[in-house]
């Protein structure tokens, strides 16, 4: 019997170090997927279009998963080696800590967590475990490390001057590749003020100040609640916007999203998702939403999972931006893949030239190609990132108050009320 016993003891442990060394890969596969629907050839035109191009993708969710960013791998969507095959320019890392248990468009409890049982199993360290915001430091660690490790082929995006330096470098030999650190809810601030300048120090450069919860900020689209800021939620926006944090209203409900647009001072951000116009799901913005992220000079950024365009075909995404275009202007429209970000996709990192030529086939101009491509989401980053004087803040209770007007291509020092 002790024979058996040593021996089913031995399976056990056999079974456990195979499910921590295979188990998170088998999960992500099941998980991050393409589709393998048909996609269209891609003409010359197009490829030499997009070849010459600024790409930027303003989130994705890699930094969840056991594997490393400049590691080749046949699963997931995003790596170096596809991101270069992809020729893009500048890709948004954002940090998811926490998903709820049954995660649903429509309503979801922040009572359960389903990532800390994916740190065990990867393995991450023990600090990880049970704080959100010690989750969120190691994702930006990662971030550094993979930046260290690429030979020089990711670079850093903290500030204007790197955002500069990015594209001087890319219009000679197509590398770097920026990464710039953002966040998927700002609940790992775990309450505190003082946490926030841990995430900037961190090299934070953008937030979405709720995921699929509510949570001490503000309401999510797909919370139980679904209300808008809370105090310490203006707070935190003040602060964003001094420091120098873009702020994304991704996966905020409509009572939040009203609320940031009437109190932002900066240009704000839809960071992935669509249109109501094109796919009538709640996560998706109103004309409405559309019109008041354009009075403060921001982007939308489109995703490709049918979650955001109600199928994966990248004809639709360019019926969304057209939509856009029309009610707002091109200056509005940006790319939001979502990649990584448990979502089934038509084609990976490598394959966003289908982007370029669903453009080109909906009659799109190349200057209005540019610009949805990269162009106007630079523009917004170069905005966003730098801090704000401090005698251009507003003085007393923080409130909502009358927005800023940005004039397209405005350089943040330019904002003036209206």
């Amino acid at each position: 019997m002790k024979k058996i016993a040593l021996a089913l003891l031995g399976l056990i442990a056999v079974a456990i170090v195979a499910f921590l060394i295979f188990g998170p890969a088998w999960f992500e596969k099941q998980t991050n997927m393409v589709d393998g629907k048909p996609l269209p050839e891609i003409s010359a035109e197009a490829q030499r279009l997009h070849d010459s191009l600024m790409i930027v993708d303003l989130h994705g969710d890699t930094l969840l998963w056991q594997r490393k960013i400049t590691d080749p791998v046949t699963y997931g969507h995003i790596d170096l080696r596809r991101m270069q095959q992809g020729n893009v320019g500048l890709q948004i890392f954002s940090s998811v800590t926490k998903t709820p248990r049954g995660q649903n468009y429509d309503s979801n409890s922040a009572d359960t967590d389903n990532i800390t049982m994916l740190a065990i199993a990867q393995l991450q360290p023990m600090r990880t475990w049970f704080s959100l915001l010690e989750r969120q430091l190691y994702h930006a660690q990662k971030l550094d490390r993979a930046v260290k490790d690429s030979a020089g082929a990711l670079a850093k995006i903290s500030n204007v001057a790197d955002v500069d330096g990015l594209v001087e470098f890319r219009a000679r030999n197509r590398r770097p590749i920026g990464v710039m650190f953002s966040a998927e809810g700002l609940q790992t601030l775990e309450g505190k003020r003082e946490n926030l300048q841990k995430l900037y120090d961190s090299g934070m450069r953008m937030a979405g100040l709720v995921h699929f919860f509510d949570n001490e900020l503000a309401g999510s689209m797909h919370g139980e609640k679904k209300a808008g800021l809370t105090k310490f939620g203006r707070t935190i926006i003040r602060d964003m916007e001094q420091k120098g944090m873009i702020v994304d209203i991704a996966h905020s409900s409509h009572a939040t999203v009203a609320d940031i647009l009437k109190m932002a001072r900066r240009p704000v951000v839809s960071s992935h998702g669509g249109v109501q116009a094109v796919c009538g799901v709640n996560r998706n913005l109103t004309d409405a939403e559309i019109r008041g992220v354009a009075a403060t000079g921001g982007v939308i950024g489109l995703g490709y999972w049918d979650g955001a365009m109600c199928d994966t075909d990248p004809k639709t995404v360019a019926k969304a931006v057209r939509h856009v275009r029309d009610l707002v202007g091109i200056e509005h429209v940006a790319l939001g893949s979502d990649f990584d970000g448990a979502v089934t996709t038509r084609f990976d990192t490598s394959g966003i030239v289908q982007i370029t030529q669903a453009l080109i086939d909906a009659g799109f101009t190349e200057t209005e190609i540019r610009a949805v491509m990269g162009l106007n989401a630079l523009r917004v980053i170069r905005a966003g990132v730098e801090p704000m004087p401090v005698a251009t803040m507003p003085q007393g209770p923080v409130t909502p108050e009358t927005p800023l007007v940005v004039k397209p291509g405005a350089d943040a020092r330019e904002l003036v009320t209206e």
